[in-house]
């Protein structure tokens, strides 16, 4: 006889067991929140941490080194020598940051344990998903090297003027992170453009934290690491100021992550000419 196959409870199971006992519940886990929850496996849909390689960061903070570009009067001549000759070497302390999502408990559900396992398990992990999503995209637009490409053309030229950059630096822009308005209305039946991506193995991230017009494009696979301290706990607490309309019970499900962008000089902002960046 096959044995039998022992099932692990879910995040949102372990909570709602929990939760039965005690109405301000802490579950803690030694993974990361959002390798439990697989969107992608049903529906064809990246996000921003599908594009990095991974880091376990056990300390508060990881000491290790960037490459950055010069200053415009520190570069040398056009065709004396490779770009990257004027990059600069230096080291930084890179850290984690609680990342969180917030739901409500709608009250009925407090006494549904199977049906409150259920809501932690697909929708407090959505709203984690995209606070993560946000907290990941906003980090990259704020270093402070990385360099905006502005372009007066198609946004479509925009974009592959950005992988040209990267190349002619001799790296390999992989993937890119572009606004769902733009993957619609520009990309998507742009003629062959999204095949030609698709063979060249770009992947894309669709997320509403670019502007409409901008997107992100960089060797994310070689230039930057995603750090994660490893563990993850959902719990109840006192939520920001203003997250919800009307008070009650609030659930966060709050993740540790990072991004070490240690080669800026492999990614780009794309943003309209013009742009005040």
């Amino acid at each position: 006889m096959p044995a039998t196959e022992i099932r692990t409870a879910t995040p949102g199971e372990q909570f709602a067991r929990a939760f039965r006992t005690d109405p301000a519940a802490e579950v803690r886990f030694d993974f990361t929140l959002s390798d439990a929850f697989q969107p992608t496996a049903d529906r064809p849909r990246l996000t921003v941490r599908n594009l990095f390689r991974k880091v376990r960061v056990d300390a508060d903070a990881l000491v290790s080194w960037f490459e950055s570009r010069p200053s415009r009067s520190a570069s040398g001549a056009a065709g004396e020598r490779l770009r990257e000759a004027d990059f600069r070497f230096d080291t930084a302390a890179y850290g984690v940051a609680p990342i969180a999502g917030w739901v409500q408990i709608p009250e009925r559900l407090v006494d549904e344990p199977a049906a409150l396992a259920s809501f932690v398990d697909r929708r407090l992990m959505v709203r984690l998903g995209t606070a993560e999503n946000r907290a990941l995209t906003v980090g990259l637009l704020s270093h402070p090297d990385l360099a905006p490409l502005p372009y007066s053309g198609s946004y479509t030229q925009g974009v592959l003027a950005a992988f040209d950059e990267i190349e002619q630096t001799g790296g390999t822009g992989h993937a890119m992170i572009v606004n769902p308005r733009d993957y619609y209305g520009e990309l998507v039946g742009a003629g062959n453009l999204l095949t030609d991506l698709a063979r060249e193995k770009v992947m894309i991230c669709r997320n509403r934290h670019v502007a409409p017009g901008h997107a992100i494009v960089g060797d994310f696979a070689m230039a930057a690491r995603l750090l994660e301290a490893g563990h993850s706990v959902i719990k109840v607490a006192e939520p920001p100021p203003g997250t919800f309309a009307a008070p009650g019970t609030s659930v966060c499900a709050e993740v540790y992550e990072g991004v070490a962008l240690q080669l800026p000089t492999h990614f780009y902002h794309v943003v309209p000419g013009g742009a005040d960046d």
